[in-house]
This record gives C-alpha cells, sequence and structure tokens, in this order.
C-alpha cells in the first residue's frame, strides 16, 4: 500500500510526497531528519489530505498531479474530504 499525501505547513504552504507509513512519515516531517528538507523549517506540519494506493505507480501519477495543481485546487481538493 501507497499514500500520497498533502501537508499543511505552518508558514500556511504545501507539501505533497508519498509513503507506505503515514504516521511514520509525518513524524519525521514533524521531528526528525529524516523529513524534507522542505518541511524542517515550516514546522510543524500537519495532515490535511491523504489517499491510499494499490502501487507506487499509481500513487506516482496522483502525486505528480497534485504538485501541478493551484493553490486553490489543493484547498478544494482538501474540502471535498
Amino acid at each position: 500500500m501507497y499514500y500520497v499525501y498533502l501537508l499543511k505547513c505552518a508558514d500556511g504552504s504545501f507539501y505533497c510526497g508519498i509513503t507506505t507509513d503515514l504516521n511514520r512519515r509525518l513524524e519525521e516531517h514533524n521531528s526528525s531528519p529524516l523529513g524534507a528538507k522542505y518541511t524542517k523549517g515550516r514546522r510543524p506540519v500537519v495532515l490535511a489530505y491523504a489517499k491510499k494506493y494499490e502501487n507506487r505507480s499509481e500513487a506516482s501519477k496522483e502525486e505528480a498531479k497534485i504538485k501541478k495543481m493551484k493553490r486553490e485546487e489543493k484547498e478544494r481538493m482538501i474540502n471535498k474530504e
């Protein structure tokens, strides 16, 4: 199982990624050196959106789609959930 997730950072920006363990990855983004460079200066981050996928290929395609979205589109996607 793979998850595509969208984090909302303390500065209001978004970060999108893929993981197999959502709880571990959120913890890494918030308090570990293993978190993304982007989120380190924007802590704390909160999980705004997550969706499960069967394989890495599907998850990667969705991640790419989300990363191309405008901010307003991401906010609409979050509010639908």
